[in-house]
Parts: structure tokens; sequence; C-alpha cells
């Protein structure tokens, strides 16, 4: 099949994203979708679904499909996709198209499996292929896979955190932590009910975390919103920067852990790459404040964000279609 008819799917537990070749990137949206649990028929997906979720509204279910950055809820999924896809695919020439899909490097192979499943089921002649995260990644980060260079990834998505060395389009080392974007969102709720006696939906944490993350902010706190733990009554809260960063220790410190053991076993002759290169940070969790400084610092290797790093897995994904490259040659999976 030719370039028309292909696309790129970043199948991610919080957001999905699906580019299209001739159109560019067509979906950005959260990886939900709202049932009505009357009939089970789909009220609503990706932003239209997100924005339901903490409002409670009666008769619709709002599910988020992915955890931990694989399929929990296949049919959910299936349905969601439909949706998406649906939208994206408007063209007569992209109902058998050719997918490349991006996956955790160490998703098993029933996780991987499923998610070929869902986008089979929408469409059942689609040639569906799979590529690990950190390659999508690094190709997304102006690596050229083809010269064969190590490049280190540190991709931090909403359900996972992907560390890995890559060199061409093969993961040489890898480590899969499913603490990632979401597990820091929790920790802020949890530190906020306990120390402040607030209870805080999923939107205000992620502000916090972004406002505050493990430098404490410009002004050493910030404002939010959230419901009186003991009058149930909504309340205004300064939080203070100390709190989230002390939250947001825990995960911060298992994915320094990871990326200095995926340092220890280094191969040496990637190893200059890898230093002169510089630690790449893609994924939304690349956007917390203090971290690329705290992994420089732990590392002692130059540490940048990548460009959009929201957007560096898809984009690499992307590339990798466009630039027609043989994908069995590269080595990725059917």
């Amino acid at each position: 099949m030719g370039l028309r008819g292909r696309i790129a799917i970043d199948l991610g537990t919080t957001n999905t994203l699906i580019w299209v070749a001739g159109r560019g990137l067509v979906i950005d949206e959260p990886s939900a979708i709202a049932l009505d649990a009357a009939n089970g028929k789909v009220a609503a997906v990706g932003e239209q679904a997100d924005a339901l979720a903490g409002k409670e509204p009666q008769d619709i279910e709002i599910i988020y499909p992915l955890r931990d950055g694989v399929i929990a809820e296949l049919n959910a999924t299936v349905l969601m996709l439909n949706g998406f896809l649906h939208r994206a695919c408007r063209h007569r020439g992209l109902l058998r198209p050719s997918a490349l899909v991006c996956v955790p490097s160490r998703a098993t192979w029933v996780e991987r499996r499923s998610v070929a499943a869902a986008l089979e089921a929408r469409r059942p002649r689609a040639t569906v292929r799979l590529v690990d995260e950190p390659v999508a990644a690094a190709a997304g980060a102006g690596i050229d896979l083809a010269a064969g260079a190590g490049t280190f990834i540190v991709d931090v998505g909403g359900g996972t955190t992907e560390i890995a060395v890559v060199s061409g389009a093969r993961v040489v080392r890898a480590q899969s932590l499913r603490l990632a974007g979401n597990a820091l969102d929790d920790a802020i709720i949890s530190a906020a009910r306990t120390e402040l006696g607030l209870i805080l939906g999923r939107k205000a944490a992620a502000s916090l975390k972004m406002a505050l993350g493990l430098t404490g902010g410009t002004l050493g706190w910030a404002e939010t919103i959230g419901i009186d733990a003991a009058r149930r009554t909504p309340r205004v809260e300064r939080v203070p920067g100390k709190l989230v960063a002390k939250a947001l220790e825990h995960t911060v410190a298992a994915i320094i852990n990871s990326v200095q053991e995926i340092l220890s076993d280094i191969p040496p002759g990637i190893a200059e790459d890898v230093v002169r290169g510089k630690i790449r940070l893609a994924g939304g969790g690349a956007l917390l404040p203090g971290l690329a400084s705290r992994i420089e610092s732990s590392a002692d290797i130059a540490t940048v964000v990548v460009e959009d790093p929201l957007r560096c897995v898809i984009r690499g994904a992307a590339e990798l279609l466009e630039r027609g490259e043989d994908l069995g040659a590269l080595g990725l999976a059917k």
C-alpha cells in the first residue's frame, strides 16, 4: 500500500493521537468514552467524554479504557477507536489502512495483541504494525534511526514512563515503569486530602503539578478549588509548593533510579553516543518543572526536553511512515 492510506496511532493512557498521511495530526484528544448506562450506546468520545468526568452525570458512565499504557477494557477501547477513526478516516482510501501503533517497550504479547485486535475490530483488513514507544520517541526527537547511533530516551506519559537506550530502530536497554503522570496526580490528590483536608479533582491536581512541580513555582504556592473534606462544600485553597514537591518525590525518585540502572548497564559502544547526544525527555511529564534538572544532576549527563514533547511519539511514528521505509526491515512487528 502506498503512502496514502497510512495512519499512525499513539494510543495513550491519557490521550490518543492519530496522524493520517497527507493530512497530518487529525486527532489529539483524551482517551475517554462516555456510554449511556441505559442502552450501552456511545454518548461521547474524546474531549466531550472527558469533559463529563468528575461531574457525575446521571445515566452516563465515563470510561478511561487504557491503564498503565495498555488496554484494560477492550470493548470500550474498540468503541473509542471507532469514534476517533470515523472522524479521522473520512476518505474511502483509508477504509483499509496500514497502521503503525505505538506500544510500551515492555508490553506483553497479550497486551500487544490486544492493541492490534482493537484496531482490527474496526478495520478487519487493516495491516497493523507495532513500534516500541522509545523508538518512535527517538525518531520524533530528530534522531536518524538509520545511522544507528545510541540515544537515551525518557518518555513520561500518563500511564507509563519509558526509559530506554535505542540504537537504530532497536531497543537496547529499557525499563517501563507503570508510574507516570497519572501517578503524580494521584499523589497530589492524596496529599491535599491528608494535609489540607481538601478533596481535589484530577484536573485540579494536574494543574497544581504543572504549576508547582518540583520547584514550588514562582510564588511558592498556587491557588486551587476543591471540596472541603469535613463540610463537603467548595473551598478555595492556596496549596504550598513544598506539599506538591513532597507528594511527587516517590514517583520522581523511581524514575531517576531507573535512569541510573539503565546507565549502569549501558553497552560501552553506545556510551559516547549517549553522553554526546544527551538524555532526551519526551511526553507530557517532560514539562514537569524541575524534572530535567533533577535527572541531569543525578545522571551527570546533559538532559534536554525535546521539541513539543507531548507529540514526540506520534511525530516519530509519522516520520517512519512518511519516509516510506520498509517497516519490517526496521524490526517493527506485525
